[in-house]
Protein backbone atom coordinates (compact mmCIF):
# COMPACT_ATOMS: atom_id res chain seq x y z
CA UNK A 1 0.00 0.00 0.00
CA UNK A 2 1.16 3.36 -0.78
CA UNK A 3 0.82 6.21 1.73
CA UNK A 4 3.10 8.59 0.08
CA UNK A 5 -0.30 10.24 -1.86
CA UNK A 6 -2.31 10.17 1.08
CA UNK A 7 0.52 11.81 3.16
CA UNK A 8 1.46 14.44 0.63
CA UNK A 9 -2.44 15.57 1.01
CA UNK A 10 -2.58 15.48 4.58
CA UNK A 11 0.78 17.75 4.53
CA UNK A 12 -1.04 19.91 2.68
CA UNK A 13 -3.90 20.60 3.94
CA UNK A 14 -2.30 20.87 7.33
CA UNK A 15 -0.21 23.82 5.93
CA UNK A 16 -3.55 25.36 4.24
CA UNK A 17 -5.06 25.21 7.43
CA UNK A 18 -2.34 26.96 9.29
CA UNK A 19 -2.25 29.00 6.47
CA UNK A 20 -5.40 30.32 6.58
CA UNK A 21 -5.77 30.76 10.35
CA UNK A 22 -2.68 32.92 10.25
CA UNK A 23 -4.56 35.11 7.80
CA UNK A 24 -7.92 35.07 9.36
CA UNK A 25 -6.37 36.40 12.75
CA UNK A 26 -4.55 39.29 10.62
CA UNK A 27 -7.86 40.14 9.07
CA UNK A 28 -9.26 40.23 12.50
CA UNK A 29 -6.43 42.14 13.79
CA UNK A 30 -7.12 45.10 11.10
CA UNK A 31 -10.96 45.00 11.33
CA UNK A 32 -10.72 45.56 15.02
CA UNK A 33 -7.94 48.62 14.08
CA UNK A 34 -10.33 49.93 11.48
CA UNK A 35 -13.54 49.65 14.39
CA UNK A 36 -11.46 50.86 16.62
CA UNK A 37 -10.18 54.02 14.34
CA UNK A 38 -13.68 54.69 13.47
CA UNK A 39 -15.31 54.64 16.83
CA UNK A 40 -12.48 56.94 18.50
CA UNK A 41 -13.22 59.50 15.18
CA UNK A 42 -16.68 59.44 15.90
CA UNK A 43 -16.60 60.21 19.53
CA UNK A 44 -13.71 63.17 18.69
CA UNK A 45 -11.02 61.65 20.11
CA UNK A 46 -9.37 63.82 17.69
CA UNK A 47 -10.55 67.04 18.87
CA UNK A 48 -10.64 65.73 22.63
CA UNK A 49 -8.81 67.76 25.58
CA UNK A 50 -7.17 64.56 27.10
CA UNK A 51 -3.65 63.35 26.20
CA UNK A 52 -4.97 59.56 26.93
CA UNK A 53 -7.62 59.78 24.50
CA UNK A 54 -5.23 61.35 21.69
CA UNK A 55 -2.73 58.82 22.65
CA UNK A 56 -5.28 56.36 22.34
CA UNK A 57 -5.96 57.84 18.70
CA UNK A 58 -2.33 57.43 17.82
CA UNK A 59 -1.91 53.97 18.96
CA UNK A 60 -4.22 52.91 16.56
CA UNK A 61 -3.53 55.40 13.60
CA UNK A 62 0.65 54.40 14.16
CA UNK A 63 -0.68 50.61 14.10
CA UNK A 64 -2.15 51.28 10.79
CA UNK A 65 0.45 52.80 9.51
CA UNK A 66 -0.88 56.08 9.24
CA UNK A 67 2.37 58.02 10.54
CA UNK A 68 1.58 61.70 9.39
CA UNK A 69 -2.30 61.43 11.14
CA UNK A 70 -0.22 59.75 13.84
CA UNK A 71 2.46 62.52 14.59
CA UNK A 72 -0.17 65.38 14.31
CA UNK A 73 -2.58 63.33 17.23
CA UNK A 74 0.75 62.63 19.35
CA UNK A 75 1.46 66.72 18.87
CA UNK A 76 -1.66 67.48 20.19
CA UNK A 77 -0.91 65.28 23.02
CA UNK A 78 2.10 66.50 24.10
CA UNK A 79 0.41 70.41 24.01
CA UNK A 80 -1.95 68.74 26.48
CA UNK A 81 0.50 66.93 28.96
CA UNK A 82 0.55 69.15 31.98
CA UNK A 83 -1.16 67.32 34.62
CA UNK A 84 0.15 63.75 33.40
CA UNK A 85 2.28 61.06 35.14
CA UNK A 86 5.61 61.15 34.18
CA UNK A 87 4.90 57.44 32.79
CA UNK A 88 2.40 59.23 30.22
CA UNK A 89 4.68 61.75 29.21
CA UNK A 90 7.42 59.64 28.27
CA UNK A 91 4.80 57.06 26.35
CA UNK A 92 3.50 60.22 23.99
CA UNK A 93 6.76 61.44 23.55
CA UNK A 94 8.28 57.83 23.12
CA UNK A 95 5.28 57.33 20.54
CA UNK A 96 5.74 60.76 18.83
CA UNK A 97 9.46 59.81 18.90
CA UNK A 98 8.69 56.74 16.77
CA UNK A 99 6.12 57.99 14.11
CA UNK A 100 8.63 60.83 13.67
CA UNK A 101 11.13 58.08 12.57
CA UNK A 102 8.86 56.38 10.65
CA UNK A 103 8.89 59.32 8.38
CA UNK A 104 12.41 59.37 8.53
CA UNK A 105 13.30 62.63 10.80
CA UNK A 106 15.75 61.17 13.15
CA UNK A 107 16.68 64.61 14.23
CA UNK A 108 13.03 64.80 15.19
CA UNK A 109 13.31 61.28 16.57
CA UNK A 110 16.25 61.74 18.50
CA UNK A 111 14.32 64.89 20.29
CA UNK A 112 11.25 63.09 21.43
CA UNK A 113 13.26 59.98 22.79
CA UNK A 114 15.47 62.36 24.93
CA UNK A 115 12.51 63.89 25.95
CA UNK A 116 10.92 60.61 27.09
CA UNK A 117 13.80 59.95 28.56
CA UNK A 118 13.53 62.57 30.18
CA UNK A 119 10.61 61.67 31.62
CA UNK A 120 11.42 58.62 32.96
CA UNK A 121 15.22 57.57 33.05
CA UNK A 122 15.13 53.91 32.85
CA UNK A 123 12.76 53.40 29.80
CA UNK A 124 14.57 50.61 27.73
CA UNK A 125 11.84 51.19 24.47
CA UNK A 126 12.97 54.99 24.56
CA UNK A 127 16.95 53.34 25.34
CA UNK A 128 16.41 51.33 22.26
CA UNK A 129 14.42 53.67 20.03
CA UNK A 130 16.97 56.40 20.27
CA UNK A 131 19.59 54.02 20.03
CA UNK A 132 18.02 53.10 16.72
CA UNK A 133 17.95 56.65 16.04
CA UNK A 134 21.12 57.45 16.40
CA UNK A 135 22.27 54.89 14.29
CA UNK A 136 20.45 56.01 11.38
CA UNK A 137 22.42 59.64 12.15
CA UNK A 138 25.66 57.29 12.29
CA UNK A 139 26.25 58.08 15.88
CA UNK A 140 27.32 54.82 16.38
CA UNK A 141 29.29 55.23 19.53
CA UNK A 142 26.19 56.96 21.20
CA UNK A 143 24.34 54.12 19.83
CA UNK A 144 26.39 51.54 21.48
CA UNK A 145 26.17 53.25 25.16
CA UNK A 146 22.63 53.40 24.29
CA UNK A 147 22.23 49.77 23.79
CA UNK A 148 24.36 49.32 27.10
CA UNK A 149 22.31 50.67 28.92
CA UNK A 150 19.79 49.31 28.09
CA UNK A 151 20.94 45.69 28.89
CA UNK A 152 22.05 47.11 32.09
CA UNK A 153 18.07 47.82 32.69
CA UNK A 154 17.13 44.74 30.86
CA UNK A 155 20.32 42.15 30.72
CA UNK A 156 17.84 39.80 28.29
CA UNK A 157 16.73 42.64 25.52
CA UNK A 158 16.79 41.31 22.46
CA UNK A 159 16.58 44.59 20.85
CA UNK A 160 19.23 45.94 22.36
CA UNK A 161 21.96 42.67 21.81
CA UNK A 162 20.78 42.39 18.32
CA UNK A 163 21.80 46.16 17.83
CA UNK A 164 24.97 45.97 19.46
CA UNK A 165 26.07 43.33 18.01
CA UNK A 166 25.12 44.93 14.09
CA UNK A 167 26.81 47.90 15.47
CA UNK A 168 29.98 45.75 16.79
CA UNK A 169 30.14 44.58 13.41
CA UNK A 170 29.93 47.48 11.30
CA UNK A 171 32.90 49.09 13.25
CA UNK A 172 35.06 46.04 12.36
CA UNK A 173 34.27 46.53 8.79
Amino acid sequence: MNLLPQTYLLGLVGLLAVVAVLAGRQVLRVRRDEIKLIELEQAGAGKSSQAADLYELASVQLRKRLYPQATATLKQAVKRLNQEPDEAKALIQNALGFALAAQKDYDGAVRHYKLALRAKKDYPVALNNLAFAQTKLLADEEAIELYQQTLALEPENKTAKQGLKKLERRQKD
